[in-house]
Order: C-alpha cells, then structure tokens, then sequence
C-alpha cells in the first residue's frame, strides 16, 4: 500500500469518528413526563426522533379507548383541539348568504340569493355535509391532520348573523395554538357585492410540528352541489381544472375509474365547475403561486340512470421557519362571462375550443348577444334578433351557397337526360355530367366551401348558447319556460335507443330542414337525405337547450325566405343560356380531376367523374 492510500484511510476515519462525534453531541434524551399532562404524556416528540409510546403504555396510564383513538389520529399536539364548542357566523351581502363554522373554520352554506336550483329551491353550492375550503398536513408524530375536524378559536367578538352594508368588509379570524407561540392561523374578508372572499393562512412558529419540506395543503375536498334537473348533462359539463402560466389544464372523469393529475409550475388558479357553476382558488398576488396543483375526480351512479362528477383540487403549500403567510381569493358563484373576467377565471367559461372556435364566442358573439339584451329584456326575443343580425353577417357566404343551389337546380333537367342517356355505364355518365359542368361554368363543389367557412361561427355560436347561464331558467313564451334546457312536449315513457322525448322547438327545427332542402337538394339520388336528415337532427337536438333549437330554428326560417326569394322573385335570376354565355372559369377541383384524368389515361387508366381528355389519332391511316 503506497503512501497516499494510507493518508486517504487515515482521513476517512477521522471524518467518520468526527460524524459520529457530532451526532452524538445533538442527542437529546427525553425529558421527564408531567403526570398531571395526560395529553404530553402520551407522546415524546422532537424533528429528529418521531417515536410515540406505544398503546400498551398508554393503556396502563388508563386512558380510555375513545382516547386513545383521539390520540391515534389527532396525534400529540391536536388531541386537545378534537373536542370544543362550535360557532357558527352567518355572513350575507347582497349575492350570497354564506355559513362559517369555528369547527376547522371551514364553509357549512353558500347560497347565492339570485338564483335558484330546477326545483326553485335557493341554489347552494357545498355538497359536502363536512364542510368545504381546509387545510391539510401530515405532523411530525405521524398524525394526518383535516383541519375540519379541529376546534378553532373566533378572536373576534361577533354576533350570530352579519350583513356586509356596501362598501364594508367584515373579517373572521380563526386560530389554534397547538403549543405555546405556535400558531396556525385563517382569515375571511368578506365584501358587499361580492360572490368571493379573501383568505389568509398565517402559520408562526410551526416547522417543529409541521414539516417544512412538506407544508399543508389548501383543500376543496368534494366538488359542487349539482343545480340541474338533467345530472347526466350537468356532469357532462363537470370539470377540474388548474390554469398555469396561462395555459389550461383540465381533468374530465370520463369513465368509472378514478382520475388524478399534477400540475407543476406559475398556477394562475385552480377550480371546479359545474354547468353554470364554479369555485375557484386564485393565488395572491396575482400569479404569484409556482408550485403544485393536484386534481383530482371520481364519476359515481344515481338512481334513473343518473351520474355524479366529484372532484377535488388541492394546492401543495409549503412552509417558512418563523412566520410563513399565504393569501388566496376564492370565487364561489355563477359562472357569467363578465363576472369571472374580473377575477381572471374566464377560462372556466366553456366557449369551445380555445384556437378558433372561443375566440369568435369570446370576442365576436357574445358581445353581439349582451349588446341585443341591453335593449330586449327577454332572452327569447333576443335569440330571435341576435338569428337575423348572424343571417345579415353571414350573407356574403350563404349567398354563394344558395347561388349554387340555384344553378344546379337550371342543370337538373339536363343532368337526368344524361343519368338517363348513359344509365348502363356508370363512367360514361360521370364524364358526360363533368362536361356538362364544364360547358355551363358550374362548379359541383361551390355549394361545399361556403358551407364549410360557416362551420366555425355555427359551432362557436352552438357552444355559446348552450353554456350561457344568462339563458337558465330564463322563459320565453307558451310552453317554454326554460331556455336553457329541452323543450319537452312529447314523452314516451320509454327508451329506445336512448331517445325518450321530442322536443318542440327541435321538431319545429326539423321541419323547416326538411323544406330548405327539399330547396336546395336537386340530385334524385340525394332525395331520402330530405326526409332522412330531418328526423335525425329533430332527435338529436331534443336534448339541446331550447334556446339553441330557438336560433336554429330562425335561422333555418330565414333561409328557406331567402332561397325562394333567389329561385323566383330576383330580378338576377339566371337562365341556362346565361350560364353558357358566361366566361368559363375552371375551379381548383376540375383543375385537379383534369390532372389526375391525364395521368391516368396516359397510364391506360380513367378517372370516374373526370372529363376525358381527346387523345390524338396514332393508327395509321388506310390507304385509299
């Protein structure tokens, strides 16, 4: 062994023995038990030695067994505060009427004064009996700790039932001193206009009870309270969801099987949502949260082939030695547009999908909507006005689209003179009829673009009207009482195929389909979509809101008045020898099948439907 080997033996010995040395120095051995403690008796605690007496010691100490489960699960610093006096303060402003209990100080009631549950009863959303809006954390003797279940202390001196007059905030302090000068500590502002609340949590002097690397989380531990008459529709639209720098992350228990997610980095904030519905928990200041978000959902069965949606969300909220504050605002309430935009929760809006389709909702329609409702008080009628300004703005595109319509209609007859011509020889007949196209300047395909540009405003306006809490409950005329959900005139009373009413505003959707395309379609082979395409949509669309069938309905109106205005009243009606004098412009589909029909034929293959190409004569010629 050389000289250096043994220098490095010798060095390695010394840090061990020194390590050990030191080690020994920080030992504390365990103090002597109080008698007259029966709570400090139970457990010898420090950071760095988490070992608790057994149940056999503490049975000869002759603890009861209530206590000594107290004792299990509340551990050694919190066994003393499971039992207590609760008090209940009732704070209402001029939104909500809210019940906050000094038992965890938790939310027992949120009720929210200007709307109403489908069975009129006052709309509140805590579903969980237990109460909602805690904190969570695991001590250092091993006791995992729901604050809900602890026995918090109201420093204020408050009467029973508070009323937030305008422009005043009132505050509840809530505190619990496991050991002398440490503290954990919740505080509620309230204001008078609002449906949110601010929150405090002040921990002092906590890292010897409560690990520091791991913190306490802040909870909301099982979801909202559902508002609807349909649950299968209203867990449809239940989500979780944290928005993080920006970007939404959503969590949708799409199935019987539990989900959860992480979500890591700058939270914005982290909420629940029903259908009109939501609560959500806003880090302040302002995007100020870069940590963890966990979400987390179950899917359960009611009775009546019923469905639930519960989540939760939970922020991972670490701890300072010495005084450690984190402060949130919680929204608790409906889920309109130009309230949540305050709170910079609008996301929690379902409009469709983010790239295109919300923001022609956000920044397009839902103006147009609010504008109109300025004026016209009743949903219904609004719907009504707001279906013709959309068939002005959408004017350029359906015009093109009827046009079409109208010259295939001219070329009908002839078409069937050559279906009829050429009906033993299919390719024959489809070469013929893109000659025919060719000859008159029509484009098969014109009526399609149009259509398609249409889509996005269609889906946008569809995701619109059935997520609008303006429309809920909202009544129109006759038999519809309720813009926000079916319009059911006929019931079955039994299932098939999952269709078991007919709505009548869908029904009267689908008869004006039937006539605009019995307008529009012309081609002999497509006259059972006339009948087939109604009664399909009319079935579909009776479990629409009845304000969506509404505007569908005006708008097919409105359409069918337009196209018999173009096929007999306009002084710009074209005939067949107009067609044919017209310029020829050949569209980017016939350019194409012309293409492809050359590659073919020089092949030695044909195209169906593409106009043959003449090829020259390469036989020799007879010879006279």
């Amino acid at each position: 062994m050389d000289r250096n080997s043994i220098i490095g033996f010798v060095l390695i010995f010394l840090i061990v023995v020194g390590w050990m040395y030191f080690e020994q120095s920080q030992y504390k051995p365990p103090q002597k038990n109080n008698k007259n403690d029966t709570l400090n008796n139970t457990q010898i605690i420090t950071p760095k030695d988490t070992q608790v007496k057994t149940v056999e010691t503490l049975k000869n100490q002759n603890i009861n067994s209530d206590s000594l489960m107290k004792i299990s699960k509340f551990g050694r610093y919190f066994t003393k505060f499971s039992e207590g006096n609760e008090k209940i303060i009732t704070i209402e402003n001029e939104v909500i009427r809210a019940k906050i209990s000094s038992k965890g100080g938790k939310i027992l009631r949120w009720e929210l004064k200007n709307f109403k549950k489908w069975d009129k009863k006052t709309t509140q959303l805590i579903r969980d009996n237990n109460g909602e809006y805690s904190i969570n954390f695991v001590t250092y003797d091993g006791a995992k700790i729901d604050s809900r279940d602890l026995y918090f202390n109201l420093e204020e001196n408050l009467e029973d039932s508070i009323f937030v007059a305008k422009d005043k905030s009132i505050t509840l302090t809530f505190s619990i001193e496991p050991e002398l000068g440490r503290k954990i500590i919740r505080k509620f502002t309230f204001y008078n206009d609002r449906y949110s609340f601010d929150s405090e949590i002040i921990t002092e002097n906590m890292e010897t009870i409560i690990p520091v690397n791991r913190g306490y989380n802040v909870v909301w531990n099982s979801g909202l309270s559902y508002q609807e008459f349909n649950s299968v529709d209203e867990s449809s639209n239940a989500h979780a969801m944290a928005q993080l720098n920006g970007n939404l992350a959503e969590l949708n228990v799409d199935s019987d099987e539990p989900k959860e997610s992480k979500e890591t980095g700058i939270v914005d904030f982290a909420g629940i949502k029903t259908k009109y519905f939501g609560v959500a928990i806003i880090p302040q200041p302002w995007q100020s949260f870069d940590g963890t978000v966990d979400l987390y959902g179950t899917r359960k069965k009611l009775p009546n082939n019923g469905m639930m949606k519960i989540y939760s969300i939970s922020f991972r909220v670490p701890i300072k030695e010495g005084v450690s504050k984190r402060s949130f605002k919680v929204y608790l309430g409906p889920l309109d547009y130009d309230i949540v935009s305050e709170y910079g929760i609008n996301n929690m809006v379902n409009l469709g999908w983010k790239y295109g389709i919300r923001q022609i909702g956000e920044y397009f329609m839902l103006p147009i909507f609010k504008f109109i409702h300025k004026f016209v008080p009743n949903y219904g009628v609004s719907i009504i006005i707001f279906s013709i300004i959309m068939k002005f703005l959408l004017y350029p595109l359906t015009i093109q689209q009827m046009r079409s319509a109208q010259r295939m209609q001219l070329l009908a007859p002839e078409l069937e003179k050559i279906r009829e011509k050429y009906k033993d020889d299919n390719l024959k007949q489809q070469q013929e009829i893109m000659k025919l196209y060719g000859d008159y300047g029509i484009n098969p395909a014109g009526g399609c673009l149009p259509m398609l540009l249409q889509m996005p405003i269609l889906i946008a306006l569809w995701q619109l009207l059935r997520s609008s809490i303006d429309l809920r409950q909202s009544e129109f005329v006759l038999w519809i009482t309720d813009l926000s959900v079916p319009d059911e005139i006929i019931n079955f009373g039994f299932s098939i195929l999952g269709i078991s009413h007919i709505s009548g505003l869908a029904l009267l959707m689908g008869i004006t389909m039937f006539f605009q395309q019995k307008l529009t379609i012309t081609d002999p082979r497509q006259k059972g979509l006339i009948y087939i395409m109604p009664v399909m949509f009319t079935l579909m669309f009776s479990y629409f809101p009845s304000g969506l069938n509404l505007y569908y309905f005006m708008f097919n109106l409105l359409s069918i008045g337009q196209q018999i205005y173009i096929n007999k009243y306009s002084k710009n009606r074209p005939t067949l020898e107009d067609l044919k004098k017209q310029p020829k412009k050949q569209s980017w589909l016939q350019r194409k099948m012309q293409e492809a029909q050359q590659i073919a034929e020089a092949q030695g293959k044909s195209i169906p439907g593409a106009k043959p190409i003449n090829k020259p004569n390469n036989k020799p010629r007879r010879k006279k």
